[in-house]
């Protein structure tokens, strides 16, 4: 098992990131909060700060299992121009691992031309950026390796679909029942 790597910037989506980031831990995943602006402290679009774990430069990925893009703006928008990041998205998506964006974040996917005849969503307004996706205005969709959900609202199911995917639906269960979610 690898790590999940969620990346951060100014203006990033807190219910977002931060329900991503408890569920998946939650599930015993090794996740890292990585920052793609040159201070490890990153302030939501609500004016909440968190400290990253880490700054995108100091990292090689070498056991990423999955990544995580949370949506926000301007955050969504300054994690699209970030080159390292794009780069890592390229490649994951060449390999065919697995990758997930949440309300403005599939932009980048859809921008980076990986949604094409995929089923997808993402924040009202923003599906004019997901290039030749079939997009649903759904919660939350998963095809083939891209997980995509459109809003703060989605966060939790966003979460538990990634946990399905890398730990199955047994783990989804369980923490189902310990989160009191019905």
């Amino acid at each position: 098992m690898g790590t999940v790597y969620v990346f951060f910037a100014d203006g990033f989506e807190e219910i977002e990131a931060f329900t991503t980031v408890d569920v998946l831990r939650r599930a015993g995943m090794d996740v890292e909060m990585i920052s793609v602006t040159p201070d490890e402290i990153v302030t939501g679009a609500h004016d909440v700060p968190v400290l990253c774990d880490k700054n995108i430069v100091n990292c090689d990925f070498y056991d990423a299992e999955l990544i995580v893009l949370p949506g926000g703006m301007p955050g969504a928008a300054t994690l699209e121009k970030c080159d390292d990041l794009r780069r890592l998205i390229l490649h994951f998506a060449s390999q065919n691992k697995p990758i997930a964006a949440i309300c403005a974040a599939p932009m980048i996917l859809g921008k980076l031309g990986l949604l094409k005849g995929k089923k997808a969503t993402c924040y009202p307004d923003f599906e004019q950026y997901l290039d030749c996706a079939e997009y649903t205005g759904a919660p939350v969709e998963k095809d083939g390796n891209i997980i995509t959900g459109n809003s703060p609202s989605a966060a939790m199911e966003f979460a538990l679909t990634i946990v399905e995917l890398l730990r199955g639906k047994e783990k989804v269960q369980e923490l189902k029942e310990a989160m009191c979610i019905h």
